[in-house]
C-alpha cells in the first residue's frame, strides 16, 4: 500500500509541474510605464514647483517574496521660474528645468499576492536651462548645463490584471552645484 502512495504521490507531481511552470510570478519580466506627477526643484534655498512626466523601461526578477530590479527612465517637467529686473529695468531672466535621465535599480518585497513595496537607488542626470533677455538684445543669452546626481526612493506597485500595473513613488534627487529636485509620480505600466 506504501509503494501505491508514493507512485501516486510522483505521478499527482510530475502532472503539476507543467502548470506550475505556466504561473508567473507577478514582478517577473520586461515592463515599460508612463509616469506623471509633481515636480519640486530647488536650489540656493528658493524652489518653484511643476508637473513631471516621462516613461521609464526595466526588468524584474522575482525570487520568492524578494523583487530586485533595474530601471531607466526619461523625463521633463514643466518646472521654471522667471524673475524681472535683476540687473536692468525690462530684463527677465528664467530658471527652467530640462529632460531628466535616470538608470538605476531597485529591491522590494511582496505584501500581498499582487503588491509590492520597494526601495530604489541610481545615477540621475538632469538638464537645467538658462534664458537671460533685456530691452535692448545685446546682453542676451542662453544656456544649459547637465548635472550628475543621486536618486533615492520608495513606492508601491499594484498589479493590475495578468499584465498591467499601477505605481504610486515618492522620490529624491541630488545633483551637483546644489540643486536638488523631490517629485511624487504616479505610474501604468505593461509587464511581458
Amino acid at each position: 500500500m506504501r509503494k501505491y502512495i508514493v507512485v501516486a504521490s510522483l505521478a499527482a507531481a510530475a502532472l503539476a509541474t507543467p502548470a506550475l511552470a505556466q504561473q508567473r510570478a507577478p514582478f517577473t519580466g520586461v515592463h515599460v510605464e508612463g509616469l506623471a506627477g509633481w515636480d519640486r526643484t530647488q536650489a540656493n534655498g528658493g524652489h518653484k514647483d511643476g508637473v513631471a512626466y516621462g516613461v521609464g523601461a526595466g526588468f524584474d526578477f522575482q525570487a520568492g517574496r524578494a523583487v530586485f530590479g533595474v530601471e531607466g527612465e526619461a523625463s521633463d517637467a514643466s518646472t521654471n521660474e522667471c524673475v524681472s529686473a535683476t540687473v536692468v529695468a525690462g530684463d527677465r531672466l528664467c530658471a527652467k528645468a530640462g529632460r531628466d535621465l535616470y538608470v538605476g535599480g531597485r529591491i522590494g518585497a511582496l505584501v500581498g499576492p499582487a503588491t509590492l513595496v520597494y526601495a530604489k537607488a541610481g545615477y540621475t542626470n538632469a538638464r537645467y536651462n538658462l534664458t537671460y533677455t533685456e530691452p535692448t538684445g545685446v546682453s542676451n543669452f542662453k544656456l544649459h548645463d547637465n548635472l550628475d546626481g543621486v536618486r533615492v526612493g520608495a513606492g508601491v506597485e499594484q498589479a493590475v490584471g495578468r499584465n498591467a500595473y499601477v505605481k504610486a513613488e515618492y522620490r529624491y534627487s541630488n545633483y551637483e552645484q546644489g540643486f536638488d529636485r523631490h517629485q511624487v509620480v504616479a505610474g501604468f505600466g505593461f509587464r511581458f
